[in-house]
């Protein structure tokens, strides 16, 4: 039992490590992972039209980004405008884009705002491509 067992367990970590990823973008704001399609709930129009606003916004007033393994993140000034807006973004962006996790890290001086976008293996270039952040 213990030897169909290990095997079992080696047969399937030979398969997830020889599993290739493949990301394809569709105008339809989707792109596919091995696991799957992350998938934007915003038709074209609307992604369009949230990147010549919320977006474009959100990217002028980028300090400064680091690029994490499964994501992004964006520093920000830590004024109460730039919270308001961060918070904002999240809450409308988990609605259509539900597979990404948000921190936002905010200094207590105001000095400044993190916001981090992660998601699963797609996301970071989902984000890059999509979201153009």
């Amino acid at each position: 039992m213990k030897q169909l067992f290990f095997l079992i367990l080696m047969v399937t970590m030979a398969t997830i490590t020889n599993a290739q990823t493949k990301t394809i973008y569709t105008d339809d704001c989707e792109a596919k992972n091995k696991n799957g399609a992350l998938t934007c709930k915003l038709t074209s129009p609307e992604l369009r039209k949230r990147k010549e606003t919320v977006l474009k916004s959100l990217k002028s007033q980028i300090l400064q980004k680091n690029e994490l393994a499964n994501g992004y993140s964006y520093k920000f000034t830590g004024s109460d405008k730039m919270v308001d807006e961060l918070t904002e973004f999240v809450k409308t962006e988990r609605a259509c884009c539900d597979f990404f996790t948000f921190n936002i890290s905010i200094s207590g001086d105001k000095s400044e705002a993190w916001l981090e976008i992660k998601g699963p293996d797609g996301a970071k270039d989902f984000i890059k491509t999509e979201l153009e952040l």
